[in-house]
């Protein structure tokens, strides 16, 4: 069961009323959460394919500067160019598609082997379903998880 507290904290860092998740995940020092696990399907019913949702603004800002640098590309290129890290993302894709078995998707509910959607996805899979490399490099690069909680006063 899911906190009213915790789902007042995720409309205000979404910015709209959540769907409400399965559970939290990982949280920050303040102790809001950072990555949910979201129901298969929407309260309406509707397919919901990604596993774990990012929900921290601070996180979700500096990984859209990863991605608005190009970064979702960057990864598609070195996954097409390094077996290791393909390996690494071959791996972490199967894992995902059996939380959702029925969507058979990949992480961010990409449908093409090695495609990469979104890289707020692969931050998210990296806090709840560790270890994933490639994750937890996309975490580096954005800065980790705030130190102090983007959401409270300073």
């Amino acid at each position: 069961m899911i906190a009213d507290i915790d789902l007042m904290h995720l409309e205000e860092q979404l910015g709209r009323p959540p769907y409400p998740p399965a559970r939290i995940v990982c949280r920050c020092s303040a102790g809001r959460p950072v990555v949910v696990e979201q129901p298969a399907t929407t309260p309406d019913g509707e397919p919901f394919p990604t596993a774990y949702w990012l929900c921290c603004p601070g996180l979700i800002r500096s990984v859209s500067d990863l991605e608005s640098a190009g970064g979702v590309r960057a990864l598609e290129e070195s996954i097409a160019e390094d077996e290791e890290l393909a390996a690494v993302f071959d791996e972490a894709r199967e894992r995902h598609r059996a939380l959702r078995p029925e969507y058979a998707l990949g992480i961010g509910g990409v449908r093409s082997e090695r495609a990469v959607k979104c890289l707020h996805a692969h931050v998210a899979f990296a806090l709840a379903a560790p270890p994933y490399a490639i994750g937890a490099t996309l975490l580096a690069e954005a800065g980790g998880i705030p130190t102090t909680c983007c959401m409270e006063p300073a």
